[in-house]
C-alpha cells in the first residue's frame, strides 16, 4: 500500500522530531511492506519567515491532497510580538478548521517504567493510570467572536465562549464511541455553575448518554477535575471537555506522566484523514541540540497508522519498541534525573532497531 502523508515540521525542535517520525515510519514501511510518500509544506514561524504568512495556501491545498498529515511544533519568542493574525500559532486552529478537525484525542498514559519521573506520590499512582483525554477542538474561546473596545475602566479586551448544538452532539459521540472500545467508563467535565455553554454542554451530554446505556456516565467541573488528576488519575478512564478546558487539563495530564515529550495526539474530522502531533510545543531553548525528545511524535506516528490508515500490527510494533526500550532503560534528557542520555537521533535508532 502506498500512502501519501503531509510533513509540517514548522519551528524549534520540530523538524528534528518529524524526521525521527519519518525514520521510524520508513522502517515500518519496510517491515510491512507498505510506501510512505513525504511531501514538506511550510507552517508556523518558518512559513512567515519564507512567505510572510503563518499558513500559506499551498500547505493548506497540500495537507488536504495528502492522506494524513504528521505536525512537529509552531511558535517561538522570534514572532512573539507580531500582531494575532500573523502569530505561528494561528496557523494551528487554520489548519484544523481547513481540514474539519473537530476532535483531539489525547493519551496520557503512565508507563510502569518512568513511575520515578512521575511527581505525584508513590502511593497515588501504584497501579498507573490509561487516560484517554477527548478534546473539542473547532470550538469554544479560541474561535469565538473577539477584539479589543472600550469599556467600564477604559481599553478592555474580550474573547467569547460559545457552542453550538450539533458542536457538542458531534464531540459527545466520538467520546462515547471512544468509551465503548475502552473501559465504558465517560467523565464531561465542563463548568455549569457558572457558564451557559457548559450547562448546554451538560444536558447535550446527558442526552447522547441515552443512546449508550453500557457506558458510565458522570459530570465533573473543571477545577475539581484538575484537582482530581493530581490525586487520583487512575479513577480515569475517557474524558471529554471543551476546547479550552482540554487544552489545559491535558497539559495537566501529560505532566504527571513524568514527561510532556512522552505524549502523542490525533486531530480527527468525519473522514479518516487526521493531523497527528506532539502535544508539546516547539522549545526553541533546546533546538538543535539532540535534546528533544522524539517519542512523543514517533507515538502520534503510531496513532497515524491505526486511525487514518487502520494499520494496527503496524501501529502495535511502534508502540511495543518504545515500550521495549523505555523498559530497558534507555532515557532521552527530559526522562534521565540527571543520569547518563541518549541525544534525539540515538533514542530514534534504539526504537527502529526493536521493531
Amino acid at each position: 500500500m502506498e500512502y501519501k502523508i503531509g510533513l509540517l515540521r514548522g519551528d524549534g525542535i520540530g523538524p528534528e522530531i518529524v524526521d525521527s517520525a519519518v525514520r521510524v515510519l520508513q522502517k515500518i514501511g519496510e517491515k510491512f511492506s507498505h510506501k510512505f510518500v513525504f511531501t514538506p509544506y511550510l507552517i508556523g514561524g518558518a512559513a512567515i519567515d519564507e512567505v510572510g504568512e503563518p499558513l500559506p495556501k499551498e500547505t493548506v491545498e497540500g495537507c488536504l491532497a495528502s492522506d494524513s498529515v504528521l505536525l512537529g511544533a509552531v511558535g517561538g519568542p522570534k514572532w512573539d510580538t507580531l500582531p494575532g493574525h500573523l502569530r505561528p500559532e494561528k496557523a494551528l486552529l487554520g489548519i484544523r478548521e481547513a481540514m474539519g478537525l473537530f476532535t483531539n484525542l489525547r493519551p496520557a498514559k503512565l508507563y510502569p517504567a518512568l513511575k520515578a519521573e512521575c511527581p505525584l506520590r508513590e502511593d497515588l499512582v501504584e497501579k498507573g493510570f490509561d487516560i484517554m483525554i477527548v478534546r473539542e477542538l473547532t470550538g469554544g474561546i479560541y474561535f469565538g467572536e473577539r477584539g479589543y473596545r472600550e469599556g467600564k475602566y477604559g481599553e478592555e479586551a474580550y474573547d467569547t465562549e460559545r457552542y453550538s448544538r450539533m458542536e457538542i452532539e458531534r464531540i459527545a459521540r466520538v467520546a462515547f464511541e471512544t468509551a465503548k472500545k475502552r473501559n465504558k467508563k465517560l467523565v464531561s467535565i465542563d463548568k455549569a455553575n457558572v457558564l451557559e455553554t457548559s450547562r448546554l454542554w451538560r444536558k447535550i451530554v446527558h442526552e447522547i448518554a441515552a443512546e449508550y446505556p453500557d457506558v458510565a456516565v458522570s459530570d465533573m467541573l473543571v477545577d475539581n477535575a484538575a484537582m482530581q488528576l493530581v490525586r487520583n488519575p487512575a479513577q480515569f478512564d475517557v474524558i471529554v471537555t471543551s476546547n479550552m478546558f482540554g487544552d489545559i487539563l491535558s497539559d495537566e495530564a501529560s505532566q504527571i506522566t513524568g514527561s510532556i515529550g512522552m505524549l502523542p495526539s490525533a486531530s480527527l474530522g468525519e473522514g479518516t484523514r487526521g493531523l497527528y502531533e506532539p502535544i508539546h510545543g516547539s522549545a526553541p531553548d533546546i533546538a538543535g541540540q539532540g535534546k528533544a525528545n522524539p517519542i512523543a511524535t514517533i507515538l502520534s506516528a503510531a496513532m497515524m497508522l491505526l486511525y487514518a490508515f487502520d494499520l494496527s500490527a503496524e501501529s502495535e510494533a511502534i508502540v511495543s519498541a518504545v515500550d521495549q526500550v523505555l523498559n530497558e532503560g534507555y532515557r532521552t534528557a527530559d526522562i534521565a534525573r540527571g543520569g547518563e542520555w541518549l541525544s534525539t537521533k540515538e533514542m530514534t535508532d534504539k526504537i527502529i532497531e526493536r521493531i
